[in-house]
């Protein structure tokens, strides 16, 4: 798994980054851009998504406990078995449809 909790990546350009497993738990992604990136797999657990374009990401099996997604877009994401529960926001999710 690729460690990086409590990364400080707001505001990012991380489009089509391949983040499969990666270790996100605490990680600052607030306005990045995760336009098509891959976080199959990955651990964002606690990680502060607010305002991220998760739009067209593969978040299938990933870990989004406690995360906050206030604002974020999550059009057209991949969340097949994504672990979603505590997740803060998603009533403010741009696309998501539970």
């Amino acid at each position: 798994m690729l460690p990086m909790s409590e990364a400080d990546l707001r505001e990012a350009d991380l489009r089509g980054a391949d983040l499969r497993g990666a270790d996100l738990r605490w990680a600052d992604l607030r306005w990045a851009d995760l336009y098509e990136a891959n976080l199959r797999g990955a651990d964002l657990r606690w990680a502060s998504l607010r305002g991220a374009d998760l739009s067209g990401a593969d978040l299938r099996w990933a870990s989004l406990r406690e995360a906050d997604l206030r604002e974020a877009d999550l059009s057209g994401a991949a969340l097949r078995g994504a672990h979603l529960y505590g997740a803060i926001g998603l009533e403010t999710a741009i696309g998501y449809t539970p």
